[in-house]
């Protein structure tokens, strides 16, 4: 009797080791893929989220069955997320923020066979691929709209988190804010939150009672645009087009087209050809794009718009060409010498003309 317990006590804890590592039969095929999203706010955010959502839809309309989840935080409730989107038959997971990362990889190493891509982080594995756009193309042109556009030569910009893909947002909208308005800067206040309306609208009106007549963003909402209309000046949006949530202040926006993305990544599992990557694209392929110019703009603006965004797609100009001096004055980029991508991607310090503080 005492050896049965025995055997029937090692078979449970071999059960229960299996337990947490469950997985799927197979690469997915056209008639059993399952395509699950974890999104860190809501699909009508009229922001980051709903732009990644439209690329969920584009894939409903290929006829792949998906199911999200929204309103997830930067917690342990990410792995719950996935986990329970793998329990409804979810072969392949895309996770939205940046915070999400370290609960896909977790996960993930528990469902080998089951593919993951994760939106803006840098680590992968085998079955994990990162995906994000070169948002800071976009960034560049309505920087242009901007510079145009303030007189009083100060720009406020609402940024969520102190991490290189805000930091190099905020330079690359500078840049393209100082290629036609020199004198102007552009003031940097963090709010510490993607989604948080009231939040964002508090640091708007804060930049405006600074003296700041055109206010910029990385948030998920509409609110600092809203709070620029309030005060009959001008916003430059992010993510999706919004020219309704405040049309007196819109001038344009840098757009998201995740569509570019989740259609192709998802040919190539269906395909037998995906593989872990990093994709990082931009303009010349349609992952980001500069959202039409409203009649607020300065007429002067559309020109010099039009010409770089060609530029830069044909690989003629890339926004980061030196020489570019830090706020110190130091030069980090030397004449006529371009960043690198890895250089773009991990930069961690503000340009000269940039107004705020990095946090540790």
């Amino acid at each position: 009797m005492k050896k049965v317990m025995i055997v029937l006590f090692a078979a449970i804890l071999v059960l229960s080791a299996c337990a947490g590592k469950k997985d799927t039969a197979g690469p997915p095929t056209k008639d059993n893929i399952k395509v699950g999203f974890v999104y860190i706010s809501s699909i009508y955010d009229e922001g980051y989220t709903q732009a990644h959502d439209k690329g969920r839809l584009a894939l409903q309309d290929m006829g792949i069955e998906c199911l999200y989840r929204e309103y997830v935080p930067e917690n342990a409730d990410c792995e719950k997320a996935i986990r329970d989107l793998i329990d409804q038959g979810c072969n392949v997971i895309y996770t939205n923020s940046f915070g999400f990362m370290d609960w896909t990889i977790k996960v993930a190493a528990d469902f080998p066979n089951v593919y993951f891509g994760h939106c803006s982080g840098y680590k992968r594995a085998d079955n994990v691929s990162t995906f994000f756009g070169k948002i800071y193309q976009a960034r560049y042109l309505s920087g242009i709209a901007a510079g145009y556009k303030t007189k009083a030569n100060k720009i406020g910009y609402v940024a969520a988190y102190p991490i290189p893909e805000v930091i190099r947002g905020i330079n690359a909208f500078t840049l393209g804010v100082q290629s036609v308005n020199p004198t102007a800067t552009v003031e940097v206040i963090w709010t510490s939150t993607w989604y948080d309306p009231a939040v964002e609208k508090q640091a708007a009106i804060e930049l405006l009672n600074k003296g700041c007549d055109v206010i910029a963003q990385h948030q998920d909402t509409t609110s600092p645009q809203i709070a620029a209309q309030e005060r009959n000046v001008f916003a430059v949006g992010y993510n999706t087009p919004t020219p309704n949530a405040a049309p007196r202040a819109y001038l344009t926006a840098p757009l998201f087209h995740w569509d570019a993305f989740y259609v192709n990544d998802v040919n190539l599992v269906l395909e037998g050809n995906w593989h872990s990557r990093a994709y990082w694209e931009g303009l010349s392929n349609g992952t980001v794009s500069l959202d039409t110019l409203t009649d607020n703009n300065d007429p002067r603006a559309a020109a010099p718009i039009a010409d770089a965004k060609a530029k830069i797609i044909s690989g003629e100009f890339e926004p980061f060409t030196g020489p570019i001096a830090d706020q110190g004055g130091a030069i980090r980029v030397p004449a006529g010498t371009r960043m690198t991508d890895e250089e773009i991607w991990n930069m961690g310090w503000f340009i000269r003309g940039v107004i705020g503080t990095i946090p540790n």
